[in-house]
């Protein structure tokens, strides 16, 4: 990745759009937890119907960003920003605890992402 000094938009763009693709996603697999009683092919169809949003932040993202990023540092981005944002979500949103293991289990991928970049 480069300095801080030679960031362009290709490599700032990218990031926020996977970033808000994200909570469309996470709401769009998980957000359904908090909604148990309704039917199960209610909640899919509102899950596809969001995910369409998603989609249309997630490919622009990947399509900017691969001016200055490999596919394979994409998708590390991507999984880094999951990760972030799926905490946010499960503490605020599910109400649910993130565990010291969980902590520790979401650091080692983004060691294991930072060696991504490192190549």
């Amino acid at each position: 990745m480069p300095g801080f000094a030679s960031l362009s938009a290709a490599h700032i763009i990218p990031i926020l759009l996977l970033a808000a693709s994200n909570v469309f996603m996470t709401f769009a697999w998980y957000g359904h937890l908090k909604y148990k009683h309704h039917a199960l092919w209610i909640v899919v169809l509102i899950s596809w119907a969001i995910a369409f949003f998603e989609y249309w932040l997630a490919v622009p993202a990947n399509r900017i960003g691969h001016q200055v990023y490999s596919a394979a540092q994409l998708k590390t981005i991507q999984e880094v920003v999951t990760l972030l944002v799926f905490s946010g979500f499960s503490i605020l949103f599910l109400k649910e605890q993130i565990s010291l293991n969980t902590v520790l289990g979401f650091a080692f991928i983004a060691l294991g992402a930072a060696l991504v970049f490192r190549g």
